[in-house]
């Protein structure tokens, strides 16, 4: 298949470009409006456990997305990439309006519950997006998948960089933080009406006539998908799960916002991702991987030790090279590997993602606030904490919070290593066998 871009397939990779863009523009709403949350709600329900309510507030999210995925990838055949874009839509555009209302009416079981709900409603938004756009991509340029699929998910820190920046203004003239909620409404909006007058293409799968019941047997014949569905649990702990964190956590340490740094880390995926290709077709994707793994666990630990702006931005550079190929490589991994699996090898991998977080916030704000209990005394020693004692106190927590993480792709260098010396050999065998056979 030519790579010449078509007419029709412009207007798909725009869909597409502006579905990950409205994703990506939603993690970092949630990202900034997450101190809001715990100030307004949480720490007026239970103050000893606040961060760990937020974190699984902020982890239902990723719930939401995990579930929809896993089902919508194996439906979306059926359903059609048009309507599971449209829910999308009315997902994101439901949940930030349920958010909003619960911000208004005094903090409640109640009121939490709202919040869970609507964020909820965005992580199922979010995974229909998943679901309906990465195949759609698959489809279109078969030949070119890990450098169309990293292209694609540039527009997921694009997003973040947008909704990152806006947040700060909002922060900044003391407008009321529910405007970030606002703003996450637009995109939602304008998708619906492109994905209304788009066509779309079949998936990949339907295109090669592979029935849906060859689709799911091909679940139980390949140990290397199994292999890979574990890694995307790790992965995306070392990806999304810090970006989640970074503005809590962070800005209490290094003496700067830290909704900066994801701003920063979203423009450097956002450049990167763009020579994934070339990347891959030096290294391989599994090499690609395996380099991706050691960078992060680096910029991890290092973000844990950083007590300056520089330092930060430093540790950050390392930790956003390392992370950017991840997602999208693991993505156009499964699928150049197992066609025949279609869009529920991604959809599964995108479950894998997505739970991933669901346990890992939770597990961290249990860590944060272990720490921050432990650090002050106890908590009748925390609550009486103001001003700088109360900064040091958190300041200690978010460091052994975030240094936690750094174990995660360590554990994936071993892997990655194995599944690139196999495709080595693998690759050799082959040459190996053409060339007797040619000698013959």
């Amino acid at each position: 298949m030519s790579t010449q871009i078509e007419p029709l397939d412009k207007k798909i990779f725009l869909v597409g470009n502006l579905s990950i863009f409205m994703i990506g523009l939603g993690l970092a709403v949630r990202a900034v409006i997450a101190t809001n949350l715990q100030e307004d709600i949480y720490n007026h329900i239970d103050l000893a456990n606040s961060t760990a309510m937020l974190g699984e507030a902020i982890g239902i999210t990723f719930a939401g997305f995990a579930f929809t995925l896993l089902f919508g990838s194996a439906l979306v055949d059926l359903v059609g990439i048009k309507r599971m874009l449209l829910l999308s839509s009315i997902g994101y555009v439901l949940g930030s309006l349920l958010i909003i209302f619960a911000s208004m009416i005094p903090p409640s079981a109640g009121v939490e519950n709202l919040v869970l709900i609507g964020l909820l409603l965005t992580g199922l938004g979010w995974g229909a997006v998943e679901a309906a756009s990465n195949p759609m991509v698959a489809a279109v340029d078969p030949e070119n998948k890990t450098h169309r699929l990293n292209i694609l998910h540039a527009w997921w820190p694009a997003g973040m960089v947008v909704g990152g920046l806006l947040g700060l203004a909002i922060s900044k003239y003391a407008l009321p933080w529910q405007l970030n909620l606002v703003v996450l409404l637009i995109p939602a909006i304008v998708l619906a009406r492109l994905v209304i007058t788009t066509k779309f293409p079949v998936t990949e799968r339907v295109s090669t006539g592979i029935s849906y019941g060859e689709m799911f047997r091909e679940v139980f014949k390949q140990p290397m998908f199994i292999l890979l569905w574990v890694c995307m649990w790790l992965t995306a702990a070392s990806e999304l799960a810090p970006m989640q964190w970074v503005d809590l956590t962070l800005s209490r340490v290094v003496g700067m916002k830290g909704i900066l740094l994801l701003v920063y880390v979203s423009m450097v995926m956002f450049v990167m991702r763009h020579f994934a290709g070339h990347l891959a077709k030096l290294l391989s994707p599994a090499g690609l991987l395996w380099l991706s793994s050691l960078l992060a666990a680096i910029g991890l630990y290092s973000l844990g030790m950083a007590r300056t702006p520089v330092t930060a931005f430093l540790a950050a550079t390392v930790w956003a090279i390392g992370v950017c190929y991840m997602w999208p490589t693991m993505l156009a991994t499964v699928s150049e590997r197992f066609v025949r699996g279609g869009a529920l090898f991604l959809g599964l991998l995108g479950f894998a993602g997505g739970m991933s977080i669901q346990f890992v916030l939770p597990k961290l704000g249990e860590i944060f606030d272990n720490a921050k209990i432990e650090a002050a005394g106890g908590l009748e020693a925390f609550e009486k904490l103001t001003g700088d004692e109360l900064d040091t106190v958190l300041a200690t927590a978010s460091i052994e919070s975030f240094q936690s993480l750094a174990v995660v792709p360590l554990i994936l260098l071993p892997i990655f290593a194995f599944i690139w010396f196999w495709d080595r050999r693998q690759a050799a065998s082959k040459v190996q066998g053409v060339t007797v056979v040619g000698n013959q």
